[in-house]
């Protein structure tokens, strides 16, 4: 289960830096207020650029503790109503990920493609303000696991995020924490 997992989260690292940690808590992810737009398909820019990623992992049932420290560069552009990101980590390309929004829904559906040919998933990101949650599910055996990674980002070069999971969608076990400086374009 873990393998799996680390391969989700490989799919997201350059997006949401989910690098992976403990302690339950009663808290739901950082919040703005609703009525903030959410900038439609070209919110998505904001994470062009090359990070700093530096995070803590900790040991849970679905992670192992550690440090990270990786370098990603989003390599973004728009055509029409998509944005596309070449993702690298380190300076090795990762994952093509492409986003869509839904002005009915206002959620934006990400579409990361590997490099090695297998399908491409779909994933979900909700931006309300300056908070980008990208929530996903995993079912095993009838048992329902839910993950989130939240960015905030705390201005224009900036991000904290957090990687959790929950039983019930509600309390939440922290799995990794971090920070990303913009280093450059």
């Amino acid at each position: 289960m873990r393998q799996f997992v680390s391969i989700v989260v490989a799919a997201w690292i350059a997006l949401c830096c989910a690098c992976v940690g403990a302690a339950q808590n009663d808290r739901k992810p950082p919040t703005v207020a609703v009525d903030q737009p959410t900038g439609g398909i070209d919110a998505v820019m904001a994470y062009a650029g090359t990070w700093k990623v530096n995070g803590e992992r900790f040991a849970t049932a679905h992670s192992d503790a550690g440090k990270e420290e990786n370098t990603l560069r989003n390599d973004c552009w728009k055509s029409g109503g998509y944005v596309a990101c070449n993702q690298y980590v380190n300076g090795e390309s990762k994952a093509l990920l492409v986003f869509t929004y839904s002005d009915l829904t206002k959620m934006y559906t990400s579409y990361p493609i590997p490099q090695n040919g297998e399908a491409a998933g779909a994933g979900r990101l909700q931006i309300i303000g300056n908070v980008w949650t990208f929530p996903w599910e995993l079912s095993q055996g009838g048992v329902t696991t839910y993950f989130h990674v939240v960015n905030v980002f705390k201005d224009h070069d900036h991000i904290e995020y957090v990687q959790e999971f929950s039983p019930d969608n509600v309390h939440w076990t922290k799995m990794a924490k971090g920070t990303e400086a913009r280093i450059g374009n």
